[in-house]
């Protein structure tokens, strides 16, 4: 069970572990972190000759389980000493950090792996095992076959993999903690264009931690940035394992998580809110509207305006000379918005997208950046950007540092992020997107769920039409299947471990129906990308609409497969 559970959650999206806390298998202990760390180690010696000259960095957030003994901390206590015991010198942070100090660390000292303990945004039993490589991204193929191997190889305690009394002790252990904070702060400068701006700016900024890590990390790139201090959501800006104040601790669900934060903008006459998830490598941002009411942008609403806004502070540095624009670069995954790549057709630079999640941009990014080209940007959906090349993973504190820059700038000229978002998509088109998921728990009616859409009229054929709106081009990367490249051949890299089609629309429509690497979700993401000039908002809004219940209706059928849809 263990090796099944390792296998298919290193191949799936994400690059290591995620389960509950607790004694098994399949869950996150003492037993399982030590397993899959020696295996870790094993194949880190494989690899790297000069391992014990590199070493590896361990980061932890402010996760426990009480009833099980189970804690971030504990977990990388023992990570830490089943390496120490191979005589491979650690970093491991003495107190909570956000996740993308672990990569900023494997760049920054040129170490040969790194280990985050965290779960992000999951629920308050779950924890996590995330794994970086020598590039400072997320590792991908052929390293979770090959750390998988290593594992099934070494499930049997080493001697001293227990001892983390020892390991504490040992000269080999170090704590980059001041360090790393003081390099991270004065790295992330090279993004502040607006100094003097940012003294004298009135905008008034709450930021949320939701009880995670962010609180101290966002409150010191505010000050790298000489932005005034946000002010903090008190109830959640503690590190607090259990949540006390909200049902989810992920931002992505809205509104719910930020209520206290409406309610502290309100009385203290803020007009943009700040949300990072627990361990602080997304960001979640709403804005007062002149009605009153709230808006919470969407991950691929935050794409668009900080992609935009950081290729004006490119343009800025550059001058105006487009000499270098042809090695510029902005990346987002294939389930983001399209946006990026209007407005680098527009532009002038590049524009690519990858597989889903953040492994596969941040190790595109490390070669193209080794190609010598500048990577500005890359973003996903699920509110998680890359907006420093320092980090090759989403980042929300620099992101929080950086919007912060942005509304300042905007709040200068008397312009709001809503304002600003009407402008990009006057400009570059309307790019309008709707997501969410069902809930299905049986993995016999995903399957086949999946293979009735790869069978829809007859054998291996895909469907041509939904409800009315007629299909141009499927590509399935699960089989590897592309109806637009010649050879119907998908250049994507496939995966036959998760399920993911997606469906081009004659009317300039896109969805994406996929299952999560990590929850028991099928999800969807659509987007009508509409020609600039066409901004009819409510004729694309409701014709999305009319897609979405199509694609629920005819694709998913929630009643014959027995979804739960998302809750409200």
């Amino acid at each position: 069970d263990f090796l099944n559970y390792i296998e298919s959650t290193l191949n799936g999206h994400l690059a290591g572990l995620r389960a509950a806390m607790g004694p098994g298998v399949s869950c996150m202990n003492d037993l399982t972190i030590i397993q899959t760390t020696q295996g870790f180690c094993a194949y880190l010696e494989q690899c790297f000759t000069d391992l014990k000259q590199r070493g590896v960095v361990i980061g932890f957030d402010a996760r426990a389980h009480p009833p099980s003994g189970g804690s971030s901390k504990r977990f990388a206590c023992l990570a830490a000493s089943v390496l120490i015991s191979r005589g491979v010198p650690v970093y491991l942070f003495s107190d909570i950090t956000p996740t993308p100090y672990v990569p900023f660390t494997v760049s920054h000292l040129g170490l040969g792996a790194g280990v985050m303990v965290t779960a992000s945004h999951n629920p308050k039993q779950d924890n996590g095992y995330k794994v970086y490589w020598a590039n400072g991204a997320q590792i991908i193929p052929p390293h979770d076959k090959g750390i998988a191997a290593a594992i099934e190889q070494n499930l049997e305690p080493w001697p001293k993999s227990w001892d983390t009394d020892g390991a504490l002790q040992s000269s080999l252990l170090n704590d980059p903690y001041q360090d790393i904070h003081r390099e991270y702060c004065k790295t992330i400068q090279q993004h502040c264009f607006h100094r003097e701006l940012n003294t004298n700016s009135e905008v008034k900024i709450v930021h949320t931690s939701v009880h995670g890590v962010g609180h101290i990390f966002v409150q010191a790139a505010f000050k790298a940035f000489d932005l005034h201090p946000p002010y903090a959501v008190e109830q959640q800006k503690d590190p607090d394992p259990e949540f006390p104040t909200v049902k989810y601790p992920n931002p992505e669900e809205g509104e719910g998580v930020l209520t206290l934060s409406f309610a502290l903008a309100d009385k203290e006459g803020a007009t943009v809110i700040l949300a990072n998830d627990p361990d602080a490598d997304r960001l979640a941002i709403a804005e007062k509207q002149e009605s009153g009411q709230w808006r919470v942008f969407s991950g691929n609403e935050l794409g668009a305006l900080l992609g935009w806004w950081i290729f004006q502070c490119w343009k800025l540095q550059k001058g105006e000379g487009k000499a270098s624009i042809k090695d510029v670069y902005m990346l987002s995954s294939t389930v983001s918005s399209k946006i990026l790549s209007a407005i680098a057709v527009k532009e002038g630079f590049h524009f690519e997208e990858t597989l889903t999640g953040f492994k596969w941009m941040g190790n595109r990014a490390r070669e193209l950046m080794d190609q010598g080209k500048t990577v500005l940007f890359a973003f996903e959906e699920a509110i998680g950007y890359m907006c420093s090349p320092a980090v090759l993973d989403k980042d929300g504190v620099s992101a929080a540092a950086i919007a912060g820059e942005f509304v300042s700038y905007l709040a200068s000229k008397n312009i709001t992020l809503s304002h600003q978002l009407r402008s990009i998509y006057e400009e570059y088109g309307y790019h309008i997107s709707k997501n969410s998921y069902f809930i299905c728990r049986n993995q016999d009616t995903i399957k086949q769920m999946f293979e009735c859409l790869r069978n829809y009229d007859g054998e291996n054929s895909y469907p041509k039409e939904c409800g009315g709106f007629a299909i141009t081009a499927v590509r399935d990367l699960t089989t590897g299947y592309d109806s637009n490249q010649p050879d119907n051949k998908a250049i994507l890299p496939t995966s036959k471990s998760s399920q993911m089609i997606t469906f081009t629309f004659a009317n300039g429509g896109v969805a994406t129906i996929r299952t999560s690497g990590t929850e028991p979700k099928i999800k969807y993401y659509t987007e009508l990308c509409a020609a600039p000039g066409n901004s009819d908002l409510n004729q694309l809004k409701t014709e999305l609409d009319n897609l979405v219940d199509a694609i629920v209706e005819h694709f998913y059928q929630p009643e014959k497969n027995n979804l739960t849809p998302r809750p409200e």
